[in-house]
């Protein structure tokens, strides 16, 4: 079972989310954090094995919470989910350590590619060395 918590300070984008992510076998959505903070103690206390995170939210943004979970839970994956697409956030956000980045204009199957792509990660023997980050922008 794939633990899954989503974070986005929009009450609809979090059911959204839910409703696609809940479809797929295996993938629980354990979760949902309206704040950055929120995200952050629900970590804590749920150890999702991946979160859904909003860059832009009240309180802690989607960076900053991602750097803090990533420090108190190193398993727990994060895929940034936002509507923001420049080169700076997306060097932030792999530098605070999100595993993958989507914009939200994307198609709904990116999401699902990402959060795959990191499951299968997690179950692969380890690597000589760190495999680049999941980057699925939409092209340009």
């Amino acid at each position: 079972m794939v633990r899954i918590l989503l974070a986005d300070d929009h009450n609809i984008v979090r059911k959204g989310l839910r409703g696609i992510l809940e479809d797929y076998d295996g993938w629980h959505v354990c979760g949902e954090a309206a704040n950055g903070r929120e995200a952050v103690e629900l970590a804590l206390l749920l150890k999702p094995d991946i979160i859904v995170m909003d860059l832009a939210m009240p309180e802690l943004n989607g960076i900053e919470a991602t750097k803090e979970v990533k420090k108190l839970l190193p398993k727990t994956e994060v895929v940034i989910l936002t509507m923001h697409d420049s080169e700076e956030l997306i060097y932030s956000a792999f530098q605070a350590g999100a595993k993958g980045f989507i914009l939200k204009s994307n198609d709904e199957l990116e999401l699902v590619r990402a959060i795959r792509e990191i499951t299968a990660q997690r179950h692969r023997p380890p690597l000589h060395h760190n495999p680049p980050p999941f980057d699925r922008r939409s092209p340009r």
